[in-house]
């Protein structure tokens, strides 16, 4: 962290306070900082533009990256494992933003979110067996719910003889399987080419001999192949997705399995859903900042379809 923060101007402070969990930057007069899932505003500022995008630049740089004016957004991940997300003018009309997610750097175990409050006694008897039972779950919330933090620590669960492989946009999942393999995408070079993204990764996945499967966040047609996966005997697979609800997620899991672009009809796609999917984890931040376990639903097919029930630890051994 300090040589991320000897880079970092008037933001080293920030990024030296383990209690600050986000650093987001508005405009060369206005930072904000989240501390205790709370965003307040920090009474900080930059010179002027040109300095914050001087130190916009240099972390940039520190990913490997870079960002001028012909790629004026980045979505990286710094050397300590924070992520960092940078846009320029024109695209900022203020000024320069920046927003910096960071995590710590012991990530947080099954045990330490109950202990947390995250999780209560039931809800967690009811995790703890649906992991150990290899069955497919999705954990779903809204942004900030913790829904990485619930995916790196549910990981801890799995057995140390299963090999996992974990594919994501920007490396932050903090596994705690002892036998890992980690794929990242790579964006297109400043000639538009080279990407590598999630759904090649995904496919790869599977050559790698994956006991486990876990996509740190699904956004679009690797959803179909992870849907795939599930169904082919990679059974205990974990994935996070952005919704409201538990029905949400899975009705967004199925828009992005059609994002896939291949020519397969929505009816085949909800029964994909049907069996592959065991169960989701929905998570919520309340008012006070305090991230939990809001729901656990149990995915069972419904005719051509699925239906949601309430999930019973019993049910799940």
């Amino acid at each position: 962290m300090t040589g991320i923060a000897a880079i970092a101007g008037p933001l080293a402070g920030l990024l030296l306070d383990p209690h600050v969990g986000e650093v987001v930057v508005n405009g060369p007069s206005e930072v904000w900082i989240e501390l205790d899932g709370r965003l307040r505003r920090a009474d900080l500022r930059f010179r002027d533009s040109a300095e914050l995008r001087q130190t916009a630049v240099r972390l940039v740089s520190a990913c490997g990256r870079r960002i001028d004016d012909a790629t004026p957004l980045v979505d990286a991940r710094l050397p300590d494992g924070s992520r960092v997300n940078v846009v320029l003018p024109p695209l900022a009309v203020d000024g320069p933003l920046i927003t910096i997610r960071r995590f710590g750097s012991a990530p947080l175990t099954f045990g330490d979110l109950i202990a947390n409050g995250a999780l209560d006694e039931r809800a967690a008897r009811e995790v703890e067996h649906l992991v150990r039972a290899r069955r497919n779950l999705l954990i779903s919330g809204g942004t900030g719910t913790g829904k990485t933090t619930l995916l790196s620590a549910l990981t801890g669960l799995i057995p140390a003889d299963e090999r996992v492989v974990s594919v994501e946009d920007a490396a932050e999942l903090g596994v705690q399987a002892p036998h890992l393999a980690r794929l990242e995408s790579r964006p297109a070079n400043v000639e538009g080419r080279g990407a590598i993204d999630l759904r090649q990764l995904v496919r790869n996945a599977l050559r790698m001999r994956p006991d486990r499967l876990i996509v740190g966040e699904v956004r679009g047609g690797e959803a179909l192949d992870l849907l795939l996966a599930m169904n082919t005997g990679h059974d205990g697979s974990l994935a996070t997705v952005h919704a409201n609800g538990p029905e949400d997620a899975l009705r967004r899991l199925e828009t992005m399995a059609l994002m896939g672009g291949v020519d397969v009809p929505h009816s085949a796609v909800r029964e994909q859903v049907a069996s592959a999917v065991h169960a989701v984890i929905h998570l919520v931040r309340e008012a006070d900042g305090r991230r939990r376990v809001a729901e656990i639903r149990r995915v069972e097919r419904a005719g051509s379809g699925w239906r949601l029930q309430a999930a019973d630890a019993e049910d799940c051994a």
